[in-house]
C-alpha cells in the first residue's frame, strides 16, 4: 500500500491557482526534461513536484481531496506545463484525466483506489479493440494488448479498454481496472519523440476482471449509465470523453509550440548576424514569429472554447449532439496543425542553429512530430468525419 503524498487534499485549490503552480514548475521540467527522455519516464523530482502541486489531482472530485477544477482546466494545465516538457506535460494529462474516469465508476471501485492512496496514479489503454473480454460470473474475462500506455511505469493502476464479446459480436464496450501487478509491461518504447511520456505495451492474458471494476463507456447505447455520477454529480464528470478527451493533449501541443515561440522570441532579441544587425530587425523574421504567434493563439483558443462549450451544455442539462461532438474532435485536429505549422515556422527560421541537441527546439520539433501522430489529431479522420454528418450524413459509434 502506498501512503498518500498530501492527506489533506486540494478541494481549496482555484484553477488559477492551479495554472499559477503549473506556471512555477516550467523552469524545473525545462531543467529534467532531458532526463526524462533518456529514462523514458517522469523525472522523480518533477512527478515529486507535481504531486506537491496536486497537478495529479486538478479533475479528481473534491470529496476525494481532489481540486474539481472546471472543464477548461482540461486545457489550461497541460498547456502550461507543456511550455517546459512536452512529455511531461502529456503524463500529466493523461494521468489527472484518468482520475476523471474513476469518477465515473463505481463507489466500490473508487474506494478501493483512493481510500488505499487518494494520489494514486492511474494509466490506461484506450483502444477497444485490442482487448476482448467475455461474461463470466460476477465480471469479465479479459484478454489483450495495449500500446500507448502512457506514464503506465509511474502508475500503480491501469484502465484498459476493451469489447465484450457474445457469439463473435460486440455487445459492450467498457474499461477494466486492473492493479499493475494484473498485467504485464512490455519495454517497446522506443520512438523519436515524447520519449518521456514512458508510453509502453501491456498484456493481459485471460484475466478475471470483478464487475464493480468494470465501466462502460458505450454511451450511445440505450440506458447507459455511469455508476459513480450519483456520488460525483458535478456535470464536468459526463462531459463525454469520446468527444474533448484529445483537447488535453492537444493542449501539449499548444504548449510545447508556446516554448518553441518562447525560446525564439529569447533567440532574436540577443542574437546579431556579423554585421551587427539585429535578427529582431529583420522583417522576414517578424513575420514569422507573428504568424506563429496568431496560430498558436487561435490553437489555444480553439481548445478552451469547445472545454467551456461542452461544460455549459452539461450545466443545463443538454445532450452533446453527434455534430457536436464531431466539430469538437475537428477542432482539437486543427488547433494542432496550427501548432505544428508554427513550430515548424521558427524550426525553418532557426537553420542550422536548430538541430543541435543543446537548444530546445531539437526536442521540441521531435515531441510535436511524435505528438501529432495520435489518432485524435488525424486531419483525414477528424475532418472527414464531421464533414460526413455536416453534409448530412450518419456517423454511428457507439463511444461517441
Amino acid at each position: 500500500m502506498n501512503a498518500p503524498l498530501n492527506s489533506t487534499g486540494f478541494a481549496g485549490v482555484t484553477r488559477e491557482e492551479a495554472v499559477a503552480r503549473a506556471a512555477a514548475l516550467i523552469p524545473l521540467l525545462k531543467e529534467h526534461a532531458a532526463t526524462a527522455e533518456a529514462e523514458r519516464h517522469l523525472a522523480p523530482a518533477v512527478r515529486d513536484a507535481l504531486h506537491q502541486a496536486g497537478l495529479f489531482r486538478t479533475m479528481q472530485p473534491k470529496s476525494r481531496g481532489g481540486m474539481e477544477l472546471e472543464f477548461v482546466a482540461w486545457v489550461d494545465i497541460p498547456e502550461m506545463l507543456a511550455r517546459g516538457d512536452c512529455s511531461t506535460a502529456w503524463n500529466v494529462a493523461n494521468l489527472a484525466s484518468h482520475h476523471r474516469t474513476l469518477a465515473q465508476f463505481s463507489p466500490q471501485a473508487q474506494d478501493e483506489v483512493w481510500n488505499e492512496n487518494p494520489d494514486a496514479l492511474i494509466a490506461a489503454g484506450i483502444a477497444y479493440p485490442q482487448g476482448r473480454a467475455k461474461k463470466a460470473d460476477g465480471g469479465l474475462m479479459l484478454s489483450g494488448t495495449w500500446n500507448f500506455c502512457s506514464a503506465v511505469t509511474d502508475s500503480t493502476w491501469n484502465m484498459l479498454a476493451c469489447m465484450v464479446m457474445e457469439n463473435d459480436k460486440p455487445i459492450d464496450w467498457v474499461q477494466c481496472l486492473l492493479r499493475a501487478n494484473e498485467y504485464q509491461i512490455i519495454d517497446d518504447w522506443q520512438t523519436m519523440g515524447m520519449r518521456g511520456t514512458g508510453s509502453c505495451t501491456v498484456k493481459v492474458d485471460n484475466l478475471f476482471v470483478p464487475q464493480y471494476r468494470v465501466q462502460s463507456m458505450a454511451t450511445a447505447l440505450p440506458g447507459h449509465r455511469f455508476a459513480g455520477t450519483a456520488i460525483n454529480p458535478n456535470p464536468m464528470f459526463r462531459i463525454p470523453t469520446s468527444s474533448v478527451g484529445g483537447h488535453s493533449l492537444a493542449g501539449c501541443v499548444v504548449g510545447n509550440a508556446q516554448g518553441a515561440l518562447d525560446a525564439t522570441l529569447d533567440w532574436i532579441k540577443s542574437r546579431s548576424t556579423v554585421q551587427g544587425a539585429k535578427m529582431r530587425d529583420f522583417q522576414t523574421v517578424q513575420l514569422r514569429v507573428g504568424v506563429a504567434g496568431a496560430k498558436i493563439d487561435a490553437a489555444r483558443l480553439i481548445l478552451r472554447n469547445d472545454c467551456i462549450e461542452a461544460e455549459a451544455a452539461l450545466k443545463a442539462d443538454r445532450d452533446i449532439s453527434v455534430e457536436e461532438k464531431l466539430r469538437h474532435k475537428r477542432n482539437a485536429a486543427m488547433a494542432v496543425k496550427f501548432a505544428m505549422e508554427a513550430i515548424d515556422l521558427m524550426q525553418e527560421m532557426a537553420g542550422a542553429n536548430g538541430i543541435y541537441q543543446k537548444g530546445p527546439l531539437e526536442r521540441i520539433f521531435r515531441d510535436a512530430r511524435a505528438a501529432a501522430a495520435h489518432i485524435h489529431f488525424s486531419i483525414d479522420m477528424q475532418m472527414t468525419q464531421w464533414g460526413l454528418v455536416a453534409g448530412g450524413g450518419e456517423f454511428k459509434s457507439p463511444t461517441l
